[in-house]
């Protein structure tokens, strides 16, 4: 490699650090969305792509999606009460709200998570799991979309697994509002960061 090839790439990767940088910062937990305007399936399966991408230890590929729109959000708010009910999870209140809860956005999107017999293995799918909402959720940001992961009420309710098309095995590790934002959010606080770096051990 040449010295101009070598201060271009520099100069790129530098870019591109500064662009990652820009995005991670700029997202937030919101439900600023305009509730009048669809999310397409099409940047819903874009945004589940991105995901995947996530590092996956033995290619076990844990991933589970499934989206809901319209009425569907409903009829999912409808099941995550009757499996707490069958649980006996939640009080009234409780129960009230979630009926109603996944209408907040115009896309609510379930993700969960396939389960391995190895102890291990099970726990890394679903940080591999949680590591692609992650790319998701940056992913949404880049799009000008407002993002909100939210932990469900139950992770292996039967009724809503079902509803999802996932393996009654399966858990699952967020619901995950969507919608074309409508509004900011402020800066939130981040503790300096930490790191002891170790040479002579």
């Amino acid at each position: 490699m040449s010295k101009c090839e070598a201060v271009r790439v520099t100069i790129e990767t530098s870019q591109l650090l500064t662009d990652l940088t820009t995005l991670i910062t700029s997202r937030r937990t919101s439900m600023f969305v305009d509730k009048t305007r669809s999310v397409s399936p099409n940047i819903i399966e874009q945004l589940c792509a991105l995901a995947t991408w996530a590092p996956n230890h033995k290619k076990t590929w844990p991933w589970r999606f499934a989206s809901f729109a319209e009425q569907a959000r409903a009829t999912l708010g409808e099941m995550m009460v009757a499996d707490m009910v069958d649980a006996e999870f939640g009080d009234e209140t409780k129960r009230a709200k979630t009926a109603t809860k996944y209408l907040r956005t115009p896309a609510t999107l379930v993700v969960g998570c396939a389960p391995h017999p190895n102890d291990t293995l099970d726990q890394e799918n679903r940080d591999a799991v949680a590591a692609g909402i992650q790319n998701l959720l940056l992913g949404a940001t880049a799009l000008g979309l407002a993002s909100f992961w939210s932990t469900p009420a139950l992770t292996r309710p039967p009724k809503v697994l079902e509803l999802c098309g996932f393996e009654p095995d399966d858990r699952l590790v967020g619901i995950i509002y969507l919608g074309w934002a409508d509004g900011t959010c402020p800066v939130p606080e981040r503790p300096p960061v930490d790191v002891r770096h170790i040479t002579d051990a």
